[in-house]
């Protein structure tokens, strides 16, 4: 391959403006500077037969010989796939960084600082991401009260709220605070390290106070992160 772009490929990538089939040539920048090199060296190339018995190998034999054992180079394992980690790298962060939203949303919180990212990475992210997935499963259960019970309620008047157990996140998270709105089943989740009343309060101060209002009634299983003087003050 070094033979023949030195005889014959390098003219033509140079007048192509380093691109083949509209495309840039793998490691044009490296070409490129030997293009500059071979400009101002006289580079010959001959044929030297490979095999030949020791007998009637000569000089030219021996020295292809060492140059053979020199260009011999021990393989080693090369993540070819650096590029494509370090995007799906930026996609974690942003998917993290913007409160775990939706693909087309991610995107534009990403782009408005000035990263660009591809949505086929955003989507493998959300995917992969253990937090959505314990948020979908938490959608998937029920209020403890529903039915006719939540009818004497007004429109987020009353919450229910209680604790599910997931597999540990990265951040070291494994249960997610549901918060449930009484008439209307609306969800709410907060995923934390440990199921404690200061965590709940955390819970109802950032997803409920701060969305919807101080609630005039909260019911719980009445467990020790529920019925606890924090929460009741």
């Amino acid at each position: 391959m070094v033979a023949n772009a030195l005889w014959g490929w390098l003219n033509r990538w140079k007048k192509a403006n380093w691109q083949r089939r509209g495309k840039p040539i793998w490691a044009a920048e490296i070409w490129q500077d030997i293009a500059a090199r071979v400009e101002k060296l006289t580079v010959k190339v001959r044929h030297v037969d490979a095999h030949v018995s020791k007998s009637q190998a000569n000089e030219e034999h021996h020295n292809n010989e060492q140059v053979d054992k020199a260009a011999k180079v021990k393989v080693s394992q090369v993540d070819l796939d650096w590029q494509h980690k370090g995007e799906v790298f930026l996609a974690r962060w942003a998917h993290d960084a913007s409160s775990h939203q939706e693909r087309d949303a991610t995107y534009r919180w990403a782009r408005d600082r000035g990263v660009d990212l591809t949505m086929d990475n955003i989507s493998q992210v959300i995917h992969n991401c253990e937090t959505c997935a314990a948020i979908k499963q938490a959608k998937r259960v029920k209020p403890l009260w529903y039915g006719g019970r939540w009818l004497k309620y007004r429109y987020e008047e009353a919450w229910q709220i209680d604790y599910i157990t997931l597999p540990q996140t990265r951040q070291g998270k494994r249960y997610v605070l549901t918060i449930v709105e009484a008439t209307t089943g609306w969800l709410e989740t907060y995923p934390v390290p440990h199921a404690t009343a200061r965590n709940t309060i955390l819970g109802l101060e950032k997803q409920v106070l701060w969305r919807h209002g101080t609630p005039e009634r909260i019911e719980s299983d009445n467990g020790t992160h529920f019925k606890n003087g924090l929460i009741n003050t």
